[in-house]
């Protein structure tokens, strides 16, 4: 019988190498993933810059981008990078070396395979450890997701079609359909 693998502390996982290698640190174990594919990560820039033409004229806080290490949990040893976050000006206290906190908003651009871990599992943690709003975006079913957290569980589910504004609890003003966002870089 082999032995289990030693639990990986925050510092442990802090002195690894630097890589752009999607990795995230799971309750003291690292998980490692491949790289994402290109119609993922135009997603990701695309709403990112939506985000960022919101954001950044309100002066409301700043959008973030993977891969970034967001410590959810040091005692737990609970390191993630989401797709996206945004951080508000109220929070940015937790962004230094690395987001030692958790953000106002993550968002998710979800694949039929999930590289690290389950969406469940990611939207449990997001819940538990204090993040106020996540956004699934499911690319091939044209939609969006927006989970609302309260009392460290979802408090609110609300969908919205590829031409539906999106509306968020956390970003109130935002209100561009997913359609709008992807179809930006055609």
């Amino acid at each position: 019988m082999a032995a289990a693998p030693k639990l990986m502390t925050v510092d442990d996982y802090f002195s690894t190498p630097e890589t752009l290698t999607p990795m995230e640190l799971v309750h003291g174990i690292m998980r490692v993933a491949d790289a994402p594919t290109p119609r993922h990560q135009a997603a990701v820039l695309h709403l990112c810059l939506a985000l960022d033409r919101h954001v950044r004229p309100r002066q409301l806080g700043r959008v973030w981008i993977s891969p970034l290490d967001v410590v959810l949990s040091a005692r737990d040893a609970l390191i993630v990078q989401p797709d996206l976050c945004f951080i508000s000006n109220e929070r940015e206290w937790i962004v230094a070396d690395r987001v030692r906190g958790s953000p106002d908003l993550v968002i998710e651009v979800l694949s039929p395979h999930p590289r690290i871990g389950s969406t469940e599992e990611r939207v449990g943690w997001f819940a538990e450890y204090g993040v106020r709003e996540c956004w699934l975006v499911h690319q091939d079913q044209r939609q969006v997701a927006v989970l609302s957290f309260d009392n460290r569980q979802i408090g609110e589910r609300c969908c919205y079609a590829e031409r539906e504004p999106i509306q968020s609890k956390v970003l109130p003003e935002f209100r561009v359909s997913l359609k709008d966002i992807l179809e930006e870089g055609l």
